[in-house]
């Protein structure tokens, strides 16, 4: 369960507990998540989305990085994502969809 909370000591020395403003939203996608029809979906994703950034991580060098800064790394990220779908989409011609 994924849980925002903040906890500080206000000027009067007593705690003050705050949920974070997206609290109850993450709580309602944990729920769905758990849903009868959602959950056959929900298990295809570590054979669909998170096999891409497995490859990525393993196969295009996304593990590390020499690059600093938010503009460059996300430069990055878009270049190397884009090869691995132009890759997906060169097997596709060559070989057909594969559609399992």
């Amino acid at each position: 369960m994924l849980i925002f909370i903040t906890v500080y000591r206000s000027k009067d020395y007593q705690k003050v507990v705050t949920r974070h403003i997206w609290q109850t939203n993450v709580e309602e996608a944990v729920h769905l998540r758990h849903h009868q029809e959602v959950k056959p979906i929900y298990a295809k994703r570590k054979g669909t989305i998170e096999r891409v950034f497995a490859d990525a991580k393993e196969k295009h060098g996304i593990r590390w990085t020499t690059l600093r800064g938010h503009k460059k790394l996300s430069m990055q990220a878009m270049l190397t994502f884009a090869a691995i779908n132009l890759k997906k989409m060169a097997n596709w011609i060559w070989q057909g969809p594969n559609m399992t």
